[in-house]
């Protein structure tokens, strides 16, 4: 069969099987009288053989050997060659994810582009200053995709940064949130309380709704995170779990302080005062969080307070009966 007929059955190129037979790789069996290559058909078998060992990514050279040396092995090749794609997948990748991010940011000529390449690459800055200047310049210098600055949230170790990213994404509006959703499921608990961080200063229904959901999630910082967010929206919801950490001892203070914000609605002032006075009744309650209760109730306006402070100045637990006596000094004072 003649180099043409092999071209067009075959798919390879006349220009392509000629390179072939110069390095040897696949050299045609026989010549015409007037000189042409003519392939066997074991020669357009050993073609069908190269073609379908370069899709694998082997070089010439590799499926040279591959063909002809008896003691070369595939399996050390192979494993290199899938090190290769995967770094190459993962290069790719990243090319079209910083692609995509400036697409979404609407550049609206080369000087838009440069300036979002340029904060991108601040924000992945090993530099944590670099990275908390992106940070801040990026609700005014030039639109940052809200994906990147969601992702260097959530992955931000530094306090002072991870602070400015969550001051950019809260006046980024909130295209931010669904990503945030996510990082509140993800297998990593710090993730998980940078997102919940996050949401939590987003300040539009949409995330107090997220915020809402998240008073039942499996993690118990991130339901105390939410608890407390919530509690400084005047939301009711988060009361038990507020009061749960004051018996705990988890951000007590916050939580009190939190709770006695709540109270100034009187609707909520007896619900509040209910709910510390039936934990204290409980006598499992390690005398610890008994004090913790106790002042709680401090600043919790209402009879139902009151009534309970009164009680607790005869409480058997002295530290406990003295500090309610103070209160009530206080109340009465006021």
């Amino acid at each position: 069969m003649l180099i043409g007929d092999v071209a067009r059955r075959s798919g390879v190129s006349a220009r392509m099987l000629r390179h072939y037979d110069s390095l040897g790789l696949v050299r045609p069996t026989g010549r015409t009288e007037a000189g042409y290559r003519e392939y066997s058909s074991e020669d357009i078998r050993r073609i069908f053989h190269v073609e379908s060992l370069r899709s694998l990514g082997l070089s010439l050279h590799e499926v040279g050997r591959a063909l002809d040396d008896p003691g070369f092995t595939p399996s050390a090749l192979v494993d290199d060659l899938i090190r290769q794609t995967r770094e190459r997948i993962a290069s790719e990748t990243e090319l079209l994810t910083r692609l995509r991010r400036i697409g979404a940011a609407e550049p609206a000529d080369w000087e838009d582009v440069l300036r979002t390449v340029a904060l991108l690459q601040a924000l992945g800055s090993e530099s944590a200053g670099k990275r908390q200047r992106a940070a801040l310049s990026s609700v005014e210098e030039a639109p940052v995709p809200v994906e990147a600055l969601v992702e260097a949230a959530l992955s931000e170790t530094d306090p002072n940064v991870a602070g400015a990213l969550r001051w950019a994404l809260a006046r980024s509006g909130d295209g931010g949130l669904a990503l945030l959703a996510e990082g509140l499921g993800s297998p990593a608990a710090e993730v998980r309380k940078r997102a919940v961080q996050s949401i939590a200063e987003i300040p539009n229904g949409e995330a107090t709704a997220l915020l809402q959901d998240a008073l039942t999630n499996s993690d118990i910082v991130v339901r105390r995170y939410a608890a407390l967010a919530l509690a400084a929206r005047g939301v009711a919801d988060a009361v038990p779990t507020l009061i749960d950490m004051i018996v705990e001892g988890a951000n007590d203070a916050d939580a009190a302080d939190v709770l006695s914000a709540l109270a100034g609605d009187p609707a909520l002032a007896d619900q509040i005062a209910t709910g510390l006075v039936d934990c204290l009744a409980h006598g499992t309650i390690e005398p610890s969080a008994r004090r913790r209760l106790t002042q709680a109730l401090a600043d919790i306006p209402g009879i139902t307070a009151s009534r309970a402070l009164a009680d607790l100045s005869h409480d058997e637990d002295r530290a406990v009966a003295l500090t309610a006596t103070y209160i009530l000094k206080l109340r009465d004072a006021r």
